[in-house]
């Protein structure tokens, strides 16, 4: 007797039958892979964003220096605003990934503003501390290795930090003055604008130019608000005099060093044609 033949319907449950379970399967691993992907894709702005604006710089300045003198400046930069996230962060302030501007540095946005200058100033100075860090490991490396690109970002790095520190404006050194004294901007003052007599540049006259603002803040009357925010106890006042006037003698050191000192190679090198003379004489 044969048996009965499968019905239509028989015959598509049977073929359909593994391709409902491979559907499941598939579907319980995208569900899973899309509560995975979820919280990754929270970052996508801050990436493209600050990502963007790196490799969008790195291109600008490597039509001037090369890639990977370019690529370890912008790096240098992004250290340096590490800095102030880090410190900003930690005085519980809400603050906004790194944008890089071609051949203007980058920025963090404080979403909260500093309650009083001694909190300014320490996000101010943070920066910097970083940078001068990042510029002393390239010094280390150039001294371990002798690669002269190592040596061409430390002194970058030292200059650039020490630029931020000028005692004007939003640079670094103009927040860290508002725990200091605020009429250290007259002295920032005069350092830009002895730069843009010397050597215009459109970066330092825009700094003098937005800089107007707080310089005109010390000639006018203040309000309680104001005084209250410039207040600063005798101690802090002190610390941050010893860690930006410090700062200012190390990164000038720095600079100092990493132009003068000869590179470890040299002596080598100096062996080497010397013995190359004797030997063509």
């Amino acid at each position: 007797m044969e048996p009965p033949k499968p019905s239509l319907a028989d015959r598509i449950k049977k073929t359909l039958g593994p391709v409902g379970v491979a559907l499941l399967i598939i579907a319980k691993f995208f569900g899973k892979l899309y509560y995975l992907v979820l919280p990754a894709l929270k970052f996508l702005p801050v990436i493209l964003k600050t990502g963007g604006t790196m490799v969008l710089s790195i291109g600008f300045y490597a039509l001037n220096w090369g890639w990977w003198f370019a690529a370890g400046f912008v790096l240098l930069i992004f250290i340096h605003e590490c800095g102030h996230l880090v410190v900003a962060r930690r005085f519980g302030l809400k603050v906004g990934a790194p944008v890089f501007i071609p051949f203007m540095g980058a920025f963090i946005a404080l979403k909260d503003a500093p309650h009083d200058a001694w909190m300014e100033a320490c996000v101010g100075i943070g920066g910097p501390l970083f940078g001068a860090a990042g510029a002393l490991g390239c010094e280390m490396v150039y001294l371990g290795t002798g690669q002269e690109l190592f040596r061409a970002l430390a002194y970058s790095g030292f200059f650039l930090n020490l630029f931020n520190l000028a005692p004007i404006g939003f640079l670094d050194g103009g927040r860290i003055a508002t725990a200091l004294s605020p009429w250290l901007w007259i002295a920032g003052l005069v350092i830009m604008g002895g730069m843009a007599w010397l050597h215009p540049n459109f970066i330092v006259l825009l700094i003098l130019l937005m800089s107007l603002p707080r310089l005109w803040m010390l000639f006018r009357a203040k309000t309680d608000a104001e005084k209250r925010y410039f207040e600063v106890s005798s101690g802090r006042r002190w610390t941050m005099a010893v860690l930006y006037f410090g700062l200012v003698v190390l990164l000038v050191l720095g600079m100092r060093y990493a132009h003068l000192q000869p590179p470890p190679c040299q002596p080598a090198l100096v062996g080497w044609l010397q013995g190359l003379v004797e030997l063509a004489g």
